[in-house]
């Protein structure tokens, strides 16, 4: 491993007996010396917490910002997307688990200086610059110098998380972090313990300080089949959704299809995924999205006012866009939570 990506963690303390604390995430896991805490990605070396995938990136990709998914954050405009490897959850359906799962050395890297990767993000005219793919928050020194490095040109960030955060740590970064996609895996903090071996109510009071913060959040939850009483988690969130976050905090319900170790279940069947949006709706979340069913009107943007969609898409493309300059719906004046304004790009995107 290269010495460049070897950096003490400024998110640790110390603790008895030569041991470290990190504090990322509220797990706070105390590391002996020569050994590494639940996400492999720190080691305690002669009493120093040292990151070891500090920028080692498995991942650099230009994105459009809907892939995130993000729906009401520069619309139209493109993401600058990096990862590296690990994560703090164990989820056993993880679409990219051959990186979250993955320890460092397991998987092709290399050394990314935050600058570069600012000049990446520049010269690719990318808006925003994306943490994603693997779990971005346990790699936050790195994720912190970009940001700083992003804010000062004029580079947006976005963090694609699971929200897993410390308070402490989160108060000492969420000023560089513009926008975040926070996946909540379900409403259930037995299924949290179960399958993610953490807990829900971390997840979501990191949630609420990163909204009260200035961030612009969206919220994923996934349904999965046979696994959790989706109908019940379903009102159960979106209540707690339109309480603490707000009813205009967009919310994108993702269908599950099989991978790692639930390669036995079935993909969600669109019908669940359209009548937990009528419950979420019905619960006075105002904007809800249905995800990975592409090609529907799910994707598009409606106008909780008069009903009629504002921005249409296909797949991450925009095909349609009815606001005015100020983001109000041209059929009746609403205002649409839009933040920024729609960006046009040429770059051709595969779905």
């Amino acid at each position: 491993m290269s010495r460049l990506s070897e950096r003490e963690s400024r998110f640790s303390e110390p603790f008895k007996d030569d041991s470290v604390r990190c504090i990322i995430c509220p797990r706070r896991c105390v590391i002996k010396p020569g050994q590494r805490g639940f996400c492999n990605t720190k080691e305690n070396k002669g009493g120093r917490l040292i990151s070891l995938t500090y920028g080692q990136l498995s991942a650099i990709a230009v994105d459009p910002i809907e892939k995130k998914p993000l729906a009401h954050f520069y619309p139209g405009s493109l993401a600058y997307s990096i990862s590296s490897v690990g994560c703090s959850f164990t989820c056993p359906w993880c679409q990219n688990w051959h990186l979250s799962q993955s320890k460092p050395g397991e998987v092709p890297v290399r050394y990314v200086s935050p600058e570069d990767v600012v000049k990446g993000a520049k010269r690719e005219e990318c808006t925003s610059i994306a943490y994603t793919y693997n779990e971005p928050l346990i790699n936050l020194d790195y994720v912190e110098d970009v940001a700083r490095l992003a804010r000062g040109e004029g580079v947006k960030n976005v963090l694609v998380t699971n929200g897993y955060i410390s308070e402490e740590a989160l108060v000492r970064v969420v000023d560089v972090i513009d926008a975040a996609n926070v996946d909540w895996k379900a409403f259930s903090e037995p299924f949290y313990r179960k399958y993610c071996s953490a807990d829900l109510k971390s997840v979501l009071d990191a949630t609420v300080l990163m909204a009260r913060r200035g961030v612009h959040v969206e919220i994923t939850f996934l349904i999965i089949p046979e696994v959790h009483d989706w109908k019940d988690e379903t009102r159960e969130m979106a209540r707690y959704l339109v309480d603490n976050l707000g009813p205009d905090t967009p919310l994108h319900l993702s269908r599950f299809f099989p991978h790692y170790k639930f390669s036995h279940l079935p993909p969600t069947p669109v019908e669940n995924l359209i009548k937990a949006r009528e419950i979420a709706m019905g619960e006075g979340v105002r904007y809800v999205y249905v995800g990975n069913v592409p090609f529907t009107e799910y994707e598009n943007t409606f106008c909780p006012r008069c009903g009629k969609a504002v921005i249409e898409r296909e797949g991450y493309e925009i095909v349609g866009w009815h606001l005015t300059d100020e983001n109000r719906c041209k059929y009746c004046g609403e205002a649409i939570p839009i933040i920024g304004k729609r960006e046009i790009h040429r770059r051709p995107f595969l779905f």
